[in-house]
Parts: structure tokens; sequence; C-alpha cells
């Protein structure tokens, strides 16, 4: 998947850029254009850089900022206008496609809202996967269900949570297979990542892409990355970036240590971000061998 991206990477950040600079969504034929692609190729490519299309891509750059209004207490109304949507119903229009429910539903703690989730054993713990009926909402690791239980109703305490089991749940099952493809925990070719239901800030979405480009093996400081990015002062800002995520092992957050050297936090545990850079390391070295 990553190798079949990276001729694209220039066009699809370009293309990026463009959507966070635009106050209205580009037309998708004006975005092929600025890439030399077909609409359909952009489309198809964009989606699977970045898990939607470029208008949810544009939907999601303002629905970051609306959705931590909603979580500081701010009114619906002045979440609106502050995020640029211009009218409540233009933002009712999508809200489904990326919170999953509405915004006063959002703020009052996923009230309305349906997730299903289920947990699998892996050799870093137990590994929680959720969603809502738009896209992935959560990929969390820990000791036990009952705390991976317990973290999912502490994000949505008033949603309705629904356990599915036995290949029941075709997204859910993706990524868990996903996971154990690209880890290294079976030999199954990945399938395809599912559509995400994860609002964000432009600036996070940015950073959560970057981390994607960084190979197994490798692992870069927060200051790297903020240079990369062309913000060269904003090494805590990536750490905050790293913080917020809510996918683990699918935006490899665990990939980014400290200016020393130094592994740092990981909001999964600094244990398991050991082993797993210590996987990680034996595959990148046994590929060398046998390149």
């Amino acid at each position: 998947m990553r190798n079949s991206l990276a001729p694209l990477e220039a066009p699809l950040e370009h293309v990026r850029a463009l959507i966070e600079r635009a106050t209205e969504a580009p037309s998708l034929t004006a975005l092929a254009h600025a890439a030399k692609l077909s609409p359909s190729h952009l489309q198809r490519a964009f989606r699977r850089r970045y898990g939607m299309s470029p208008a949810e891509y544009h939907r999601a750059r303002r629905f970051g900022h609306f959705k931590t209004a909603l979580r500081k207490g701010a009114a619906v109304s002045d979440a609106v206008y502050d995020a640029g949507f211009g009218s409540g119903s233009r933002v009712y229009e999508h809200t489904n496609r990326l919170l999953g429910m509405t915004p006063a539903s959002y703020r009052a703690g996923g009230a309305g809202a349906h997730i299903r989730y289920t947990t699998t054993s892996t050799p870093l713990g137990q590994l929680l996967v959720a969603a809502t009926a738009k896209g992935i909402c959560s990929v969390t690791l820990g000791a036990s269900d009952q705390e991976l239980e317990r973290r999912l109703a502490d994000e949505f305490p008033k949603a309705s949570r629904e356990r599915v089991d036995n290949g029941r749940e075709e997204w859910l099952d993706a990524v868990i297979a996903r996971i154990a493809a690209q880890l290294g925990w079976s030999d199954r070719e990945a399938p395809d990542m599912p559509p995400l239901d994860i609002a964000a800030t432009a600036f996070q979405w940015r950073v959560w892409e970057a981390l994607t480009r960084i190979p197994a093996g490798i692992t870069k400081s927060y200051g790297e990355l903020a240079a990369e990015l062309g913000k060269p002062g904003a090494a805590r800002a990536i750490g905050q970036a790293c913080g917020n995520n809510r996918l683990a092992l699918i935006v490899p957050c665990h990939r980014i240590v400290r200016e020393d050297g130094s592994l740092g936090g990981w909001r999964w545990g600094v244990e398991r971000k050991r082993m797993l850079l210590e996987q990680e390391d034996r595959q990148h070295a046994a590929a060398h061998e046998h390149a």
C-alpha cells in the first residue's frame, strides 16, 4: 500500500494543502487538474492515503475546530460559525459522516450514537477496535477488555455500545487483520483501511498523515517531524497531536522519539512502545537481509 502510493505523495500533499487553504471545498475536477491526475484516480488515491475523500477531508478540517469547541462547552450556534460552516443546516447535513452523532449529542457525551466494538488478544496486550455507522472511531491497547471498555465509555459515556465478535463486523475485522499483517502477526495480506470517523484539526490530520509515511523500523524525533512539516518550532504541538491520536498502530505515533533518542511517552504504555519498536527493528533488518 505504502509503495504503490509513493509516486503520488507530492501531488497528494499539494492537493491536501489546497484543501486546507480553501474556505469552500474545491471541486474534485479542480483538484485533479492541480494534481495532474484524473478525478477518479485522485479520489481513489486520496482516500487510500487519508482515509477519506477530498470533500470529506475539507469537512473534517472544519469539524476539528467544531468538535473541540463543543467539548469545551460552546453553544452549538457559536461553534458552527467559529468553524466557518456559515449555517447550522450545513453542519447537520454532514454531522453523521464525521461525528457519528449530532453536535449537541457529541457534546453531551455521545447521546444517541451507536458504537460497535470488539477486542482481540495481541502480543502487545488486548486490542479494542470501535466504529460508528460511518467509520472507525477508536483503536486502543490495554491490559484487559475491562480497561479498554472503560476507556471507550469515558470517551462516549452516553452512547449506546454494542460488542460484536466472531467476524460479525466487516470494518472491525478489517482493522484487526490490517494491524496483524503490518506488524508481522499474520501472513495474510493487509486489507484496505475502512473509512474513519475521527474528527480532528487540520494540523492533527497533517501530523497523523506524516506519521503513516514513517516506515516500520525507522524512528524520528518530534523536532525532525516538525521540520519536515515546515514548522520547526512546533515540536510540542507534534507531541500534542500524537497524544490526541485515537488510532493506535494505524497511526504509528510510536515511531516518534525524543531528540536524544530515548523513547519518551506513549499513551498506550512505554513498555509496549519498546516492544513494538524492537519488533519493527527485527522486521526491518530481516527485510534488508533478503533484499
